[in-house]
């Protein structure tokens, strides 16, 4: 089983308390349709292990096949030097089939943040070293293809269904014989 390579660290997008038992760590692109399947998914386990689970997203854009996955990760990256990471995540799932830099204005604008200065940033790829750093990490790990996940630094082979991910988390936490609510 691949391990995850490069620990998290309060340098990550992180939700969820950093003593929480589990943690699982999704390296994502975000036109990816698989992955944006998972983030409805993601959500519904979040809320079912409330603060037992630390979530980490990772950039793992997939530029040969999906043409917006760097720019929409160098906007999150954008919004997250402004501490607005998390919603432009959020929005970012929930808009991907309209990514585009008009797309990722409007967006900023919606969180109160400048779409001049998102502009620039993505024309000078101020954030481009960042999602780069992200996206070594997972080729470290063994991460291909996306989503990739790992539970407490040991990737998840199966799939990513809802029930599937939350056996895995009770499993890793000894709780594997508990009913799925």
């Amino acid at each position: 089983m691949a391990k995850l390579r490069t620990p998290v660290t309060s340098r990550g997008h992180i939700q969820g308390p950093e003593d929480a038992p589990l943690t699982l760590v999704e390296y994502g692109d975000y036109e990816c349709p698989s992955c944006g399947s998972a983030y409805p998914i993601v959500k519904r386990v979040q809320e079912q292990f409330g603060r037992r689970l630390r979530f980490v997203f990772r950039n793992f854009p997939l530029s040969e096949i999906h043409p917006h996955a760097e720019s929409a990760a160098e906007t999150a990256e954008f919004a997250a030097a402004q501490g607005r990471f998390w919603e432009m995540h959020d929005l970012l799932f929930e808009n991907q089939e309209q990514l585009s830099e008009a797309l990722y204005s409007e967006l900023a604008e919606e969180l109160g943040l400048s779409p001049t200065a998102l502009r620039q940033a993505l024309e000078e790829g101020k954030y481009k070293e960042r999602v780069r750093t992200d996206f070594s990490s997972g080729v470290r790990s063994g991460v291909n293809g996306t989503p990739t996940f790992f539970i407490n630094g040991t990737r998840h082979d199966g799939p990513f269904d809802y029930e599937t991910l939350v056996l895995a988390l009770r499993e890793e936490s000894g709780k594997g014989n508990a009913v799925v609510a």
